[in-house]
């Protein structure tokens, strides 16, 4: 299932299920991202494309990309690097990434995927772990490289975290339609030319 969240025309903030044959328009999914969703019959056109989810933690691993570590000349690590996004960073897919005032001039841009936890988890062992994936969406994961890395040497959290830094979207794709994220491919296209693919070969 493709799921979006959207302002609707009443101007109510929905969840709901997009289908090929009716754009425009989706049908209602109720229910909790750490529970049940559930497809309902009512549908509702869509008005303005947002976020689809409102994370209360963003996650994210560094330098996990091969070809992202060579264009900064960051040597990839052993051990992952991860940090904290601050979630006043998620846009929805059509919104501005506003640059900071403190160094517009090295704004940075990663596409990546996102993973969405679906279930309460802790302590959870590798080979459970795509379990408690509820879906996948796109994410740009934006920096400031000054703030990254010359100005306060690598605090990752603070360039990553301006205003903006986040777009998601358009959709979350549940993980019964995606039996393997590894072979997904991922691409950045800044004003129709492609920055970043790392689509796997066939």
């Amino acid at each position: 299932m493709k799921i979006v969240r959207f302002l609707s025309e009443e101007g109510e903030i929905c969840l709901g299920s997009i289908e090929r044959d009716r754009p425009g328009e989706a049908r209602i999914v109720r229910g909790d991202w750490l529970g049940k969703l559930e497809l309902t019959g009512q549908t509702a056109h869509i008005r303005h494309l947002l976020a689809p989810l409102d994370p209360p933690n963003i996650l994210a691993v560094g330098l996990n990309y091969d070809r992202h570590a060579e264009e900064t000349n960051i040597s990839r690590p052993e051990i992952p690097v991860l940090f904290i996004k601050a979630t006043t960073t998620v846009i929805g897919p059509d919104e501005m990434i506003l640059l900071p005032l403190g160094g517009p001039g090295r704004g940075g841009y990663e596409a990546g995927l996102a993973l969405v936890i679906g279930r309460r988890a802790k302590n959870v062992r590798r080979e459970d772990a795509l379990g408690y994936v509820l879906g996948y969406t796109c994410a740009n994961d934006v920096s400031a490289r000054d703030w990254q890395i010359e100005k306060q040497k690598r605090q990752w959290a603070r360039g990553k975290s301006f205003d903006t830094f986040c777009p998601l979207g358009p959709c979350l794709v549940t993980g019964d339609e995606i039996p393997d994220p590894n072979l997904l491919g991922i691409r950045a296209i800044l004003n129709g030319q492609v920055m970043q693919d790392s689509t796997p070969p066939t």
